[in-house]
């Protein structure tokens, strides 16, 4: 599920923060909020809200069920979409970073040449940015596989279908296995470590700092 969600919000998030730091529009401030409100918000509350969403007793979910026979509580794309909605914020506020750190200077320059929106994106903003972006990545997926709560609440911890790490150790805790508790745990610690001792290797190796060529 980390992986996923890792992968599906950089496409995601890199439009969004283009949007937002590139393009100037009036309601920008209350979008921005409702973006990063579940960086604030309890895990609880945010799966919560997303379990009665797509509940079969409501709008949403009920017709999701009747015309397409489909739900999302208690299933692997439903905890997919919650991870999605829960680090969405993660990955966007480090990217925003990135962009908005670019001098404007090679945005204009780029115009001036008569280069398009894409081209312009694709061959300055993306590769100046390179660092941001997997500074957001790796932020996501480490934030991901210690997530319970959102994941708890709408996926419910099928075993094999929607059971992952996080809640696996307190199910082992609970049941007093604090020896498969332990195995879980250190696997995660080391997950998380070799994530981010390969993004300060970068920092201090890759001379990239903030999208910016530090030579």
């Amino acid at each position: 599920m980390a992986v996923l969600t890792t992968i599906v919000l950089v496409f995601v998030t890199i439009p969004i923060a283009y949007f937002l730091v590139f393009t100037q529009f009036r309601f920008r401030i209350f979008l921005e909020t409702i973006l990063n409100l579940p960086l604030v918000l309890p895990p609880t509350v945010i799966g919560f809200y997303l379990l009665v969403l797509f509940s079969p007793k409501y709008l949403l979910g009920e017709f999701l069920d009747n015309t397409f026979e489909f739900r999302l509580t208690f299933s692997f794309l439903g905890i997919l979409f919650g991870s999605l909605v829960f680090n969405l914020p993660f990955m966007l506020q480090a990217i925003q970073v990135g962009f908005s750190s670019l001098p404007k200077s090679y945005i204009e320059t780029g115009r001036i040449l008569g280069k398009s929106k894409w081209t312009i994106l694709t061959k300055i903003i993306l590769p100046n940015s390179k660092f941001s972006i997997f500074a957001g990545m790796v932020l996501t997926f480490a934030h991901t596989i210690g997530e319970f709560g959102v994941v708890l609440l709408i996926g419910g911890s099928i075993p094999g279908k929607t059971k992952v790490a996080s809640i696996a150790i307190f199910e082992e805790v609970e049941a007093m296995n604090y020896a498969n508790a332990h195995l879980y745990a250190l696997i995660l610690v080391s997950i998380s470590f070799v994530s981010l001792f390969l993004l300060f290797l970068w920092k201090r190796n890759g001379f990239l700092f903030m999208g910016l060529d530090q030579k």
